[in-house]
């Protein structure tokens, strides 16, 4: 029903206006309960700062102790030797799990990618990083790893060695296997005879080779060491650290000397022994 004296228009008006009204006054309530709780608690709250004392626990710390015999999700790592390569606190010797011609040739594309920069691609030592100045890398010919227990190599893969960073961030565990692995075929790669080779199957030269795929001459001849590489040990012997388990060693002797070792480098041209 229209009110007497108010066109439809201004009746719309004011129905309008009340409900701006309303709106207005439950915007102000809402304002208020937001305002009375905006306070310091907050920012003041009552807690605990890492590495900071507390008088809340007996023992004085706020850091509260791990509960015993619990690990954390996915880092059970039950098979301890598969995750350390270590047996009772020193290396064993095997794999934790069946060599197939895949687990070789994923051995070898990671060794390609994380090890030849020092190792190089057959395992000697002189590495192109090497021959650039780094610290001569061990060569995997040599009597004392040829000798060496799988674990050494994954255990030095998962911690460093010397002047040999750990891998273990880049690496996996079941990727570090494979290029343990492909180390021990290289090794015996590096000392194969015609008799180790399968009845049927042709042997050719390391030079036959180079010279069908049109590389030079000098990739299969022996490798020099270049005058820049350094080896940090009085003899040009390699930095030797002692085997986790081992007793008797001390840390950080150098190598003894060898028959036909080369001398300190420096000298320009001088030849890798065959180890």
């Amino acid at each position: 029903m229209q009110r007497q004296g108010l066109g439809p228009r201004a009746e719309g008006i004011e129905n309008d206006m009340r409900k701006l009204n309303k709106l207005a006054a439950c915007g102000a309530m809402a304002a208020t309960l937001v305002l009375s709780g905006c306070r310091q608690d907050m920012h003041d709250q009552p807690k605990f700062f890492p590495q900071r004392g507390t008088d809340f626990y007996a023992d004085g710390r706020s850091v509260r102790p791990q509960v015993e015999n619990t690990v954390a999700r996915g880092q059970l790592h039950e098979d301890a030797y598969f995750y350390t390569g270590l047996v009772n606190g020193k290396e064993g010797d095997g794999l934790p799990f069946p060599v197939t011609m895949a687990v070789l040739e994923r051995g070898q594309e990671r060794y390609n990618v994380y090890c030849t920069p020092c190792h190089s691609r057959v395992g000697n030592g002189i590495g192109m990083i090497v021959q650039r100045g780094y610290m001569k890398a061990g060569s995997f010919h040599s009597a004392r790893l040829e000798t060496a227990p799988l674990g050494h190599f994954f255990h030095v893969i998962t911690n460093g060695y010397g002047a040999m960073p750990d891998y273990a961030s880049q690496i996996t565990p079941e990727d570090r296997w494979a290029i343990v692995a492909y180390i021990r075929a290289l090794q015996l790669s590096q000392k194969a005879t015609e008799a180790d080779v399968p009845a049927g199957q042709k042997v050719e030269s390391l030079a036959s080779i180079a010279k069908k795929q049109g590389l030079p001459e000098s990739d299969a001849e022996e490798w020099k060491l270049p005058p820049t590489a350094v080896t940090g040990t009085p003899d040009g012997g390699l930095y030797v650290l002692p085997t986790p388990g081992a007793s008797g060693t001390t840390s950080g002797a150098a190598a003894p000397s060898r028959a036909g070792s080369t001398t300190p480098s420096g000298t320009p041209g001088q030849t890798v022994p065959k180890q």
